[in-house]
């Protein structure tokens, strides 16, 4: 038995600190600026005879489904009761933060194509909206202490404004090698339908609800042109929760064998390595791509959220609705910075926002760049005085 223990020890280290992904974002970087001609003939070569069926097809329409379920899994248990988001006026507070992480960087972005008269830049400004969440997670746990109330804020923050990128890719970027067709979205509703029937059928295998409605859901969404990677966030809030659910987002209770739970611990481990594909398949473009595109989303990613979040945590206050306790102006402004770590979903949504390759590159590497963040985060909560807290 002991001896699994140091391998145990290894796999969390590599997923707590992200390493997947990150490798998977230097490898892509690395090989898109010494042989770009082969990077680009890796994604795009078919691996069946069906057209279309290649690398980049497989992480961002397959796997990709799995990740935004996990990330519909965290996001239903916070509105559960016992979860952070519940009772509602529990997460005021952090839901002002999060509109001001969402319109901040949007707002921003789009005076930047105004200013600089760059209208075709214009549908770019979903890019900067959404936090990565497992980055945020490191940082925040490093810069103010695994048992900080900053930590929760910050992946309560993370989670709802990745629900509201969801939603924001669904409507403003539908798929253009797909032309909407709306009707098929009911193929979406009759899967919601199948779940609602499953879960009061009392059906726990996950395995049900992924196989059956998770697929039709997946074909109505593609068929609709919409992308399909988000077919598990309409099935997921059907699967059965937990009678009580734990209050410390991603922190797993080893008691809890609701579906809703068993899809997360059956799946969470291969996600986090699987980020290596995905970051393989997105990260990949040209260090000497930098132009205009790239400063908008990232400077909208740092200067954009930290000002959204932070004013938006103020009006909060002065509306009589407080950040929960130990979360000072000070903790909110660092947890502002935080956030624009915009890597993960950045990426994703600079994908389906632009369909010129060079434009898109110039627009990923910006949110690339946005992996800074967590550095001068670090630097500024230690000039504030900030230092790591242990949990009591």
């Amino acid at each position: 038995m002991s001896e699994h223990k140091p391998k145990n020890k290894v796999v969390n280290l590599l997923q707590e600190f992200s390493i997947p992904l990150i490798s998977g974002v230097f490898a892509a970087l690395i090989w898109a600026n010494l042989d770009h001609h082969s990077y680009h003939e890796f994604l795009h070569h078919p691996l069946t005879p069906f057209s279309g069926i290649n690398f980049h097809f497989l992480i961002n329409d397959i796997f990709m489904v799995l990740f935004f379920g996990i990330a519909a899994v965290e996001i239903t248990q916070s509105i559960l009761p016992g979860g952070d988001l519940n009772p509602p006026k529990k997460a005021i507070g952090p839901l002002f933060a999060t509109a001001g992480g969402v319109i901040g960087p949007a707002l921003l972005y789009y005076f930047f194509c105004v200013y600089y008269n760059t209208p075709e830049l214009v549908q770019g400004w979903g890019i900067p909206t959404a936090t990565d969440i497992a980055l945020a997670w490191l940082f925040a746990r490093l810069i103010f202490g695994a048992g900080h109330v900053a930590v929760s804020f910050l992946l309560l923050l993370a989670i709802a404004d990745d629900a509201i990128g969801l939603a924001i890719i669904a409507v403003f970027y539908p798929n253009p090698a797909h032309p909407p067709a709306p009707m098929w979205l009911g193929l979406v509703v009759l899967a919601c339908l199948i779940a609602y029937f499953l879960r009061r059928s009392k059906v726990k295998g996950f395995w049900y609800y992924l196989l059956i409605p998770g697929v039709l859901s997946w074909f109505g969404l593609f068929k609709a042109g919409l992308h399909p990677a988000l077919a598990l966030v309409f099935i997921v809030p059907f699967m059965q929760a937990g009678k009580e659910i734990n209050s410390h987002l991603f922190e797993e209770e080893e008691d809890d064998h609701s579906t809703l739970a068993n899809f997360e611990h059956s799946f969470k481990t291969m996600i986090d390595f699987g980020l290596f594909g995905f970051g393989l398949a997105n990260a990949g473009v040209s260090l000497s791509g930098v132009s205009q595109v790239t400063w908008f989303v990232f400077l909208a990613l740092l200067v954009g959220k930290t000002a959204g979040i932070f004013l938006f945590a103020l009006l909060a206050k002065l509306l009589k609705f407080p950040m929960p306790e130990g979360m000072g102006l000070k903790e909110v402004f660092v947890v502002g910075i935080i956030a624009g770590l915009g890597l993960t979903v950045a990426l994703f949504v600079a994908g389906v926002a632009f369909t010129d390759l060079e434009v898109q590159g110039a627009a990923k590497m910006g949110a690339l760049m946005s992996g800074g963040c967590g550095i001068l985060a670090f630097v500024v909560a230690r000039l504030l005085g900030i230092r790591p807290t242990k949990q009591a």
